[in-house]
């Protein structure tokens, strides 16, 4: 079943063109990562979706039903986990999540019995009457979730929840994220932490200019471009590097080619055998090399070839 279906919408801004007949299609159980640069239009499909903007052109549904501002039936099966941190300096932790899930949940007895699951489910037990000036910045994320899943949502739309976290609280939440997904929950998660995409996104979509440019599985999309083995080859002293770099330009399996130091750094052509057709051609010229690194391309590679972007730009 299709949870999230954009079709053709276009969001302007007098003279920008925030979203230009922008498509997408989430299915139910799917982690969908959306990527792009900042000002891609990332939030304007959130803010979209959410009923918060209006758009000048499309169509939105969610759970195969028309989205409209006064759609609270459909509003009330998503939770919003948003960037910047939304809750109430002056209530405590418990008090902060009972006030987010009762916009959903009117029952006392039921609403004290979902709170508690979500002050578990985030590792706050020991937090509850501490107010957030009193947490540290991850168990504030921590909270900040909390509020945004105690209502048990069945999309939840998480907005770069780990900015500013440390490892091992950007771990808790991840595999937060992971279980709530196990246990029912189609998330949207937008990040500009790669590695947290590749790890928990089911499939991923690439955004820019308020267009989507590729979507796929993290394999599909890395099939798309043809980028192969980052290869690091620290050649040895009694090597004319000069040469060496003149000898891996001209191999067709290399599509470039640089020297840093002794170091010679190479992004190789999708395809198989390619450390192994370098290290072969060196050898044969009797150019000898010491250590050697290879890495398979990232999301990052495919990223920038993508949109031609860093994706912290």
């Amino acid at each position: 079943m299709n949870v999230v279906k954009v079709s053709n919408l276009v969001k302007r801004y007098k003279e920008l063109v925030a979203l230009d007949h922008f498509s997408l299609t989430i299915e139910q159980g799917e982690i969908f990562g959306l990527l792009g640069p900042n000002g891609s239009g990332k939030t304007t499909v959130i803010n979209c979706l959410l009923q918060l903007l209006t758009y000048d052109k499309g169509s939105i549904k969610l759970f195969g039903e028309d989205m409209k501002p006064s759609r609270y039936d459909l509003k009330r099966r998503i939770g919003i986990v948003p960037q910047n941190i939304a809750v109430f300096a002056q209530l405590t932790v418990y008090e902060n999540i009972d006030y987010f899930c009762s916009l959903y949940v009117g029952d006392k007895k039921e609403r004290k019995r979902l709170v508690e699951e979500a002050i578990e489910f985030v590792g706050l037990e020991d937090y509850q009457r501490f107010r957030p000036r009193k947490l540290s910045g991850g168990l504030i994320r921590r909270l900040n979730i909390a509020c945004g899943i105690a209502h048990k949502p069945e999309l939840i739309i998480f907005d770069e929840p780990t900015v500013a976290v440390d490892p091992q609280s950007r771990n808790s939440i991840l595999e937060g994220i992971q279980r709530l997904n196990r246990e029912g929950s189609t998330v949207v998660y937008t990040s500009h932490y790669m590695e947290e995409v590749e790890q928990i996104c089911t499939r991923i979509m690439i955004m820019d200019k308020g267009q989507a440019l590729a979507t796929g599985t993290n394999t599909e999309l890395k099939n798309m471009v043809d980028i192969g083995e980052r290869v690091e080859i620290e050649l040895s002293g009694e090597s004319d590097l000069t040469e060496a770099l003149q000898l891996v330009h001209g191999l067709p399996l290399v599509t470039s080619a640089s020297l840093e130091g002794t170091a010679l750094k190479l992004i190789c052509a999708r395809g198989a055998h390619s450390l192994s057709s370098v290290l072969g051609a060196l050898s044969e010229a009797s150019l000898t090399y010491g250590r050697v690194f290879s890495e398979p391309p990232t999301l990052n590679d495919v990223f920038l070839e993508i949109t031609g972007k860093e994706l912290r730009d």
